[in-house]
Order: C-alpha cells, then structure tokens, then sequence
C-alpha cells in the first residue's frame, strides 16, 4: 500500500513557481494496477519519482508498506559513464540479489547486444528504457513503477514486454504512465487522474479513462 498525505510538489522555473501536486491525499492499494493519467505535465512523472525516492518533495509525505521499484522509464536511474552491465550489477548489490543472475536474465531480456557492456550515456533513449524495464522485471518487487516503457522497441519486444509485465502483476501491483489509453485499460484495474495539481482515484478504471477524456474535451 501507497499513502500519499498533503503530497504537495512545487518547482521553481526563473523565479516562477509552478504547483504540480498540491496537497494531494490519496491511498493506493496493494496488489492493484494502477494507471495514471493526465495531461502532458501534469505531474504523472514527478509523482512517480517521488514515490520512488529519486525527487524530494516540496511538503506533505508518502508512507508505503512494500518494497517499491525505480521507474522503469526514467533514464536517470543509471550512471551514465557505467556500462549497461555495470549498471545491474550495481543495481543486484543494492538489492541483495544474485548478481550473475540479474546479469543473465537483463542481458537476454533487454537485447542489448554488444551495448550492454558499453556506457549508458551511448545508449538511445530506448536502449536505456529496455534495459531499465529488464533490470525492474528481474527483481522482486510488491510495487512496480512503468512509465511508458511497454511503448519501447519492435512489435516482438512489445509482445515480451507485455507478457513478463502481466506475469509479474499476478504477484505485485504497479503504477501505470502511458498515453495509450487502450493499454492502461488492458493492464490496469484502477486509475487516478490527475488535473490542476488535484489526484482523483477510481476502483475502475474505466472511470478513470473517461473522467480523463472529459479533461481533454474528447
């Protein structure tokens, strides 16, 4: 379980500010897929950098109960002048998992070739999605973070990608980024939307989806 309590996050853009959450409180349950939606910058990506623990926030706090993934679509979760294998084998010690193992598996899942054992910074901004999705998928987590990652690649790593996603859903939850509504209402039983620095959370997600789409005046 996820709480979000008085979640506020503010940036400060040449001595502009701009509210993206603003005193948000909401509960996401364990166990749920949870798609997320809203415009372009309405703070979907920032939400999930905060509650992954790589953005501060501004006030307010979020409690969780399970262990949390990085998001998967987000390209500052490496160190760029690491290689791709350095890079899991980093992320395996953290962790306290099988190093060799996490190697084997990202290696094979991500279809890095060659690459996967040159600096990150060499990488195209799929390249990095798909090792950052391999890395996730080969460890353990109650909650995933996925932001548009599934999106990455050629029809057959879609297809793999969305197979190893769904396996590991039976187990765990996940927060859900993708503009492809179709997909969110595919992988997701919840969603939240969220519009002017307000989170609106719906058991349904179809509720969601179309709570959406009147925001955008469909």
């Amino acid at each position: 379980m996820i709480v979000l309590r008085n979640l506020t996050k503010t940036f400060v853009v040449e001595g502009h500010r701009k509210t993206v959450l603003r005193s948000v409180n909401a509960v996401f349950p364990s166990g749920v897929s949870i798609g997320l939606l809203g415009r372009n910058g309405a703070g979907k990506s920032t939400l999930l950098q905060m509650i992954a623990g790589s953005l501060d926030v501004t006030s307010g706090e979020i409690l969780t109960d399970g262990q949390i993934s990085f998001p998967v679509g987000y390209a500052g979760s490496f160190h760029q002048d690491m290689t791709g294998a350095q890079n899991t084998r980093f992320t395996a010690r953290i962790y306290g998992v099988d190093t060799q193992a996490l190697m084997d598996y990202v290696e094979d899942f991500a279809e890095l070739g060659p690459s996967f054992h040159l600096p990150v910074r060499t990488y195209s901004s799929g390249m990095r999605s798909r090792l950052a999705f391999g890395v996730s998928m080969g460890l353990d987590f109650d909650t995933y973070l996925i932001d548009e990652v599934t999106a990455v690649g050629d029809a057959s790593f879609k297809k793999k990608s969305r197979r190893v996603f769904e396996e590991r859903m039976e187990r765990a939850g996940s927060l859900f980024v993708s503009h492809s509504l179709g997909m969110v209402e595919a992988m997701c039983q919840a969603g939240a939307v969220i519009e002017n620095g307000r989170l609106h959370y719906y058991e349904d997600v179809k509720e969601a989806i179309a709570h959406h789409l009147r925001n955008l005046d469909v």
